[in-house]
């Protein structure tokens, strides 16, 4: 039997099918996937994954996205909509981080395919501002251990030293002092999170821009989690601390419209205090046969249909939208986390913002994560220490869904201590995207052959 998703359904194409199937058959195929997924994360037992849940906001994306679906963006001249909605997405979202705040400056941006996107294409252009302005040819880059591994990611294939700075594991903020300790002449940038994924907690960006102006060096804020719901949070006066623009020394901010701005996946941007440093990251060859050859990102072709619908969530919310929904993710996220509190056993991590992680001294904190599985509960797990985390999104703010957390979290918590008391060890771990089996050197191994089988088809069932 294999477990290659739906063989037992539906026929595998292992290679292409002589004849095309009639469109009605295969939209009933994609219908039946879709109707059996669904139900799994609206209940709002999901952590993150999920940030709109709105079937109707989902349309009206799909609509928005159908229309310029066909759309290759690099043809301005064709589909000059391409301009308005990249300009405007970029214009809103630099007002959201307060760019009318920058004197230093000239404010621009990017819009990439997610996170990952625009923080590399972030690292991309401060090793090259670096190298034309610094004459820097082996830059670094700090980030704290909490950061991203796109930052690894991005490091790794630009070539670009990274420098992993340690937390405070009270506050699970960087430690700025070793930061700053561990600056030098080919820094090229720092980073700070607003907030980060383990923990959704934010990181001393006032201190960290402080240090950036002192030494020179850039200071990206990853805002990809928090960027579209943060400023809001501001808005309705909640205990957010700044991290945009109207910090002195910030120079980059990522912030995804894929998640809190209710986008279709995947949109991102990335935005620049000055166009100095997105402009270095532009990529020329005038001398090529098929033409002049520019790109002003890593990618080349890009999706009209995203960049449409990115732009008609945006406009159709509103801050008004944004804000309505923001309020009810804060107000979700203190009810649960004061669940978590009501429990000596349990320990949240830091002071958290909308997404919040817990830690228990008295027991493995997985079995928990165990006890709740089966009542739909799905945590996102981090190490060193064991905790999970749930990122309250709009399905958790259903009505009864904090109730449940509640309810099932005491259950779960008896559990555990029972668990611990026989001695017994979980089964969840801490993965990102919750892949079951833990990060160390062994498991690289099952890790790897994990991915293999997510793309590789032809091996993921016994051969013909």
């Amino acid at each position: 039997m294999s477990d290659f998703p739906y063989s037992d359904r539906f026929t595998v194409n292992r290679v292409l099918p002589e004849r095309g199937r009639p469109r009605e058959e295969v939209l009933a195929e994609l219908r039946e996937m879709a109707q059996a997924e669904d139900p799994t994360w609206e209940t709002g037992k999901v952590s993150g994954t999920m940030y709109c849940g709105d079937h109707e906001h989902y349309r009206f994306l799909d609509e928005a996205f159908g229309l310029f679906a066909h759309v290759n963006v690099l043809q301005r001249d064709i589909c000059p909509s391409a301009t308005k909605f990249e300009g405007e997405i970029i214009a809103m979202a630099l007002d959201l981080m307060h760019a009318d705040a920058v004197t230093d400056g000239q404010p621009v941006g990017m819009v990439t395919t997610g996170g990952t996107g625009s923080i590399i294409h972030a690292l991309l252009a401060y090793r090259e501002h670096a190298a034309k302005h610094r004459g820097i040819t082996r830059g670094n880059f700090i980030k704290p251990e909490t950061g991203h591994p796109a930052f690894d990611k991005g490091c790794h294939l630009f070539g670009i030293e990274l420098r992993t700075a340690p937390i405070d594991p009270q506050t699970t903020q960087v430690d700025v002092d070793w930061v700053a300790n561990n600056i030098d002449a080919n820094t090229i940038a720092i980073m700070g999170s607003a907030c980060n994924y383990g923990y959704g907690t934010v990181d001393p960006i006032p201190q960290l821009g402080e240090l950036a102006l002192s030494r020179g060096v850039g200071l990206h804020v990853d805002g990809c989690l928090g960027g579209f719901v943060l400023p809001f949070a501001q808005e309705l006066g909640y205990d957010v601390p700044l991290f945009d623009f109207r910090v002195p020394g910030v120079t980059s901010i990522s912030a995804d419209n894929h998640k809190y701005g209710y986008a279709l996946k995947g949109a991102s941007t990335v935005l620049f205090r000055d166009k100095a440093y997105r402009n270095a990251q532009y990529f020329f060859l005038p001398e090529w046969s098929g033409g002049k050859y520019h790109s002003p990102g890593i990618e080349g072709s890009r999706s009209g249909g995203l960049i449409a619908a990115a732009w008609a969530s945006m406009v159709q919310l509103g801050r008004e939208g944004y804000r309505s929904y923001a309020k009810a993710i804060f107000e979700t996220a203190f009810t649960m986390q004061d669940a978590v509190r009501s429990h000596p056993e349990l320990t949240i991590m830091g002071s958290p913002t909308f997404c919040f992680a817990f830690r228990s001294d008295e027991f493995d904190i997985y079995h928990v994560a165990d006890a709740m599985k089966p009542k739909g509960w799905r945590f996102n797990g981090q190490q060193y220490p064991n905790a999970i985390h749930m990122a309250v999104t709009r399905p958790q703010t259903q009505p009864g869904v904090a109730e449940a957390f509640a309810v099932d979290l005491a259950a779960a918590v008896e559990y555990a201590k029972k668990k611990n008391a026989a001695g017994e060890a979980p089964i969840s771990a801490a993965v990102y995207g919750g892949v079951p089996g833990g990060m160390t050197e062994e498991a690289a191994q099952f890790i790897e052959g994990f991915m293999e089988q997510m793309l590789d088809t032809q091996q993921s069932l016994p051969p013909l």
